[in-house]
């Protein structure tokens, strides 16, 4: 014993702070990602701000079917991310939908917002889980390069 204490409870000790640490790491990493989207660029708005205008200006084109093809398409995210995944990818897929001047958002606006928002360090998985879903994406491959 050491000043009187159980060398395994020291060790204990020594473990639950390396636990603690991380685990103070890893929110910290998100929160800081958080505020990296938060700050503005060269045009005033932020990557969040951009994102927001997109949802809302493009709310009006969403069907039914195009809104059912968006919850295909977040199915793998995992639950906790599932909502700001959907906001994003929607962002994205309301920017191409504008910008191509539609009158409503099509499959075809959904798969390549949905793959320009994805990060290519997904790509991999994004191009099984189209697969799997025997979602044709061969058009859109020069997105994933």
């Amino acid at each position: 014993m050491v000043n009187g204490l159980n060398p395994y409870f020291m060790w204990f000790l020594v473990f639950w702070a390396v636990v603690l640490l991380f685990f103070m790491s890893v929110g910290g990493y998100f929160m800081f990602r958080k505020f990296f989207k938060v700050l503005p660029m060269g045009d005033g708005k932020s990557k969040l701000d951009w994102q927001n205008y997109y949802v809302e200006s493009s709310r009006h084109l969403w069907t039914e079917e195009s809104r059912r093809f968006l919850e295909q398409l977040v199915e793998p995210v995992p639950k906790p991310f599932r909502d700001i995944a959907r906001h994003s990818i929607a962002a994205k897929i309301g920017q191409v939908a504008l910008e191509s001047g539609a009158d409503r958002v099509t499959r075809e606006h959904c798969l390549k917002g949905y793959l320009l928002a994805t990060p290519k360090r997904d790509h991999k998985f994004l191009v099984e889980f189209l697969q799997k879903n025997e979602i044709d994406f061969n058009q859109y491959k020069h997105l994933l390069e």
